[in-house]
């Protein structure tokens, strides 16, 4: 599953293999050799990396605006494999996610938008509504077909 949310509340309701194109609020990452740690407590200029042992050497593991999404090899090899591509409560503004339902479906994946409004975008099935609601029964009318 890939998650353009920086947050861990996917971690929390049990997701796994997610990839976080955007980062996670909850990580730090070394400048010179980018290992990713856990943020147990605060951090600022003057703390002291794990693993250089220099002060200055850390940021938060997150994007920002100008730079390049993470892991986007692993991103595309899955968008280029799977056979369903569903997006959830997106915009569909925010390149490069803007673009994933057309990589999928150039390799004839079935794509899926479920969301509070229809993008207007050449998704395969628009499925308009409330997250909470058509999520689980989008997901249970698959398993059924499956």
């Amino acid at each position: 599953m890939v998650t353009q949310n920086v947050d861990n509340l996917h971690e929390r309701a049990g997701s796994e293999n997610l990839l976080h194109m955007h980062g996670e609020l909850l990580k730090m990452r070394c400048l010179n050799s980018q290992l990713i740690f856990d943020i147990a407590e605060d951090f600022n200029f003057d703390t002291e990396c794990r693993c250089c042992r220099s002060p200055g050497n850390l940021r938060p593991h997150i994007v920002w605006f100008g730079e390049m999404p993470l892991q986007m090899n692993k991103i595309n090899q899955a968008l280029e494999s799977c056979d369903i591509f569903v997006a959830i409560g997106t915009s569909g503004n925010v390149y490069p996610a803007s673009g994933f339902y057309q990589t999928a479906k150039i390799r004839r994946a079935h794509t899926v938008e479920l969301n509070i409004e229809s993008t207007s975008s050449g998704f395969d099935e628009h499925i308009v509504g409330n997250a909470s609601e058509i999520v689980p029964t989008y997901f249970e009318s698959l398993l059924q077909v499956y």
